[in-house]
């Protein structure tokens, strides 16, 4: 039978408008959490989801890249990455707005015996004139699970 071990969530921001960030190529963290998986059996799931909303006045669409890691530092492993697209100014050059929202999974990460952490990042993978910008809301939420 599975059973929930932990859960946890990570609110940067719970309104619209309320942080003016522009993204960069250099990926932007906005989540971290730490995960007991004390009481583990031998399979181990993690699932988890990560909202961030935009605003663009660019011209064209803009590539988004949401990345998910397990771990921290320069030994964590990137276990999801899903781009979407920022809108396009539309004809009456009004400020565009989208919020993206994903959803995935870790299959069986390697149970350290105590924890496990995520981070949840966000960038553009190429330099735009005009980036978008984080607005709010944004959130990271992550369960793990075990039979």
């Amino acid at each position: 039978m599975v059973k929930l071990l932990d859960a946890h969530i990570s609110q940067n921001i719970s309104f619209s408008d309320g942080i003016s960030i522009p993204l960069t190529t250099t990926p932007e963290l906005f989540g971290t959490l730490g995960l007991s998986t004390v009481g583990a059996g031998p399979n181990i799931r993690v699932q988890f989801t990560a909202t961030v909303a935009i605003s663009s006045l660019a011209s064209v669409a803009v590539p988004v890249v949401i990345s998910i890691y397990r771990g921290v530092g320069p030994s964590r492993v990137l276990v999801y990455s899903a781009t979407d697209t920022a809108p396009a100014v539309g004809v009456l050059q009004v400020a565009s707005r989208k919020i993206i929202t994903v959803t995935g999974a870790d299959y069986r990460p390697p149970n350290p015996g105590t924890s496990l952490a995520y981070q949840a990042f966000i960038s553009i993978p190429n330099g735009v004139a005009l980036a978008p910008t984080r607005t709010g809301p944004e959130s990271f939420n992550v369960a793990v699970y075990s039979d």
